[in-house]
């Protein structure tokens, strides 16, 4: 590098680094927008007929001290944004998958678009906003780490994607919310406590979200057992398997008519304020 006799840089090579350094940071800019941009392409269901919103939340702390690599869990992928795309029928919507997406947007960088499919029709407002308000910096894809798409459509069962190329749709809103959990923090590692998690997760999409009336009245019995005992369902603290089951008690039913431990485990639950989200389609 030229310099001068005193050992000074020369000033002219000094502009001409700088203009390099700015040339070669427009150009990263560029390719990670270009590299947004081929995933919008190739997302699945891309005959949307209306985007409605956007938004991101700042990270700021959760109830959940677990830590979560993104690179190590969903791949490495420099200069693109990740995308969750979920397709949800918009008659039974997805009231775990809010909650987590709100945790996810407390995290990490969230861009969150809401879109309606033309195998459905009259979505209703709530639902069309279920996600927030559009966010300032939505058309600048890489300045996020996540993207979380949320499709209404007519499917049968709840169906969500990460890597388009690569993988089979992940089926059914208990296994997307184990997906989702797992950025959030790691499931327990004593194979006992992660069976339970597991359990009360199945038992409230099963059987208090899809079974009869007596299999909702056994579940709410042996919720009400358990919160006797324990603060939350399985360990210390809350888990995946307190917001499943908090959010399929409150679509089976009144929660006035819930035993008294599930109630006041519910007013626990809500005094956490991460369930806000769903709370608008519960009216």
């Amino acid at each position: 590098m030229p310099m001068y006799q005193n050992g000074e840089v020369d000033p002219a090579v000094k502009a001409l680094e700088a203009r390099q350094d700015e040339i070669m940071r427009k150009l990263y800019e560029l390719k990670a927008a270009v590299e947004g941009l081929a995933k919008t392409v190739t997302t699945p269901d891309a005959d949307l007929d209306l985007s409605s919103s956007l938004c991101s939340h700042s990270p700021s702390s959760t109830t959940f001290r677990g830590t979560a690599d993104l690179d190590a869990l969903l791949g490495k992928d420099l200069g693109a944004l990740r995308d969750i795309v979920i397709n949800a029928n918009p008659a039974q919507p997805p009231l775990t998958l809010l909650v987590l997406h709100g945790l996810l947007c407390q995290r990490y960088r969230v861009l969150s678009t809401v879109h309606i499919h033309s195998s459905v029709s009259n979505v209703p407002p709530q639902l069309l906003s279920c996600l927030g308000p559009r966010h300032v910096d939505s058309y600048v894809r890489h300045r996020f780490q996540l993207g979380f798409t949320l499709i209404w459509k007519d499917v049968p069962k709840l169906q969500m994607k990460f890597s388009v190329q690569n993988m089979c749709p992940i089926e059914g809103e208990a296994n997307v919310a184990r997906f989702l959990f797992r950025l959030l923090a790691p499931y327990p590692s004593d194979p006992a406590l992660a069976t339970l998690v597991d359990s009360w997760v199945d038992t409230a999409f099963f059987q208090l979200a899809e079974g009869s009336a007596k299999e909702r009245a056994a579940v709410l019995r042996a919720l009400n057992g358990a919160l006797g005992r324990d603060t939350w369902l399985a360990g210390p603290e809350l888990s995946l398997a307190d917001i499943a089951c908090y959010c399929c008690v409150l679509q089976s039913g009144p929660a006035s008519s819930a035993p008294a431990n599930v109630q006041r485990w519910l007013k626990a639950c809500d005094n956490l304020g991460h369930f806000s989200p769903a709370k608008p389609l519960l009216q």
